[in-house]
């Protein structure tokens, strides 16, 4: 039985994850902040066969993190880690250091845990959530793009430092996908994808190991694009854009 981990499966793209991996011959474990969603996304996993374990957990919790990822490898060893909690919107310092602590801190929270326990089997994946918005630093949402950025620029160099160790990781990179997020923006989504979709494109990324799975390709393109821009001229270029609302 293979076992998959997941932060933020109560909604979007971590609830989509969930009910796309649950099967028969898998155990889930979910954490998410709300424990009514959670539980929705758990029922419809067990329906499917999967076994199912949940946790209401704040993944900024550094000490709470470790002792439900530890306790829950004690129970079968994780093959798969998620990192995908994640927030947006802000404006104004405390927004801003919330984004931090959940969308950067929670994924060292979530990679610790497990990586401790898979250099020592020299197996397992990690996968870390990103965004094209990682790509470069958007003037309508800094702390939500650069804490994306610090998290693509991680999960990519984490991945070389354990080259050879039978530990993968993978840096998801999606662009606007339906969930508690995008639900809000009252602009217009380019090349916006159904959550389930998303779920499909990143289970076989991960089935085949792929350093960044970035999708869908024309936001893919623009990624590799406004990257490659010069600083001035991709500041200017996006200074245009609407606001992220907050989560």
């Amino acid at each position: 039985m293979r076992t998959i981990l997941i932060t933020g499966a109560s909604s979007g793209i971590g609830a989509a994850l969930a009910r796309e991996y649950a099967a028969p011959d898998v155990r889930l474990v979910l954490s998410g902040r709300d424990e009514g969603r959670l539980n929705v996304v758990a029922v419809a996993c067990r329906k499917a066969g999967a076994d199912v374990e949940t946790a209401v957990l704040d993944v900024t919790d550094t000490s709470a993190m470790r002792a439900w990822i530890e306790a829950a490898d004690e129970r079968g060893a994780i093959d798969i880690a998620i990192a995908n909690a994640g927030i947006s919107g802000g404006g104004g310092e405390e927004a801003d250091r919330r984004i931090f602590d959940i969308n950067l801190g929670g994924v060292l929270n979530t990679v610790h845990p497990v990586l401790d326990r898979m250099t020592v089997r020299k197996s397992g994946t990690l996968a870390l959530v990103s965004s094209i918005a990682g790509n470069r630093g958007f003037p309508s949402a800094p702390a939500y793009s650069a804490s994306k950025a610090a998290v693509l620029a991680y999960g990519e160099a984490l991945r070389g430092r354990l080259r050879g160790s039978g530990v993968t990781v993978c840096v998801i990179c999606p662009g606007f996908v339906r969930s508690r997020i995008t639900d809000k923006n009252d602009f217009r989504m380019p090349f916006f994808m159904e959550a389930d979709r998303a779920a499909r494109i990143i289970r076989r990324g991960l089935s085949a190991k792929q350093a960044k799975i970035s999708f869908p390709w024309p936001m893919r393109l623009v990624g590799w694009v406004s990257r490659a821009l010069p600083s001035g001229l991709g500041t200017w270029l996006m200074s245009g854009l609407p606001e992220k609302r907050p989560d």
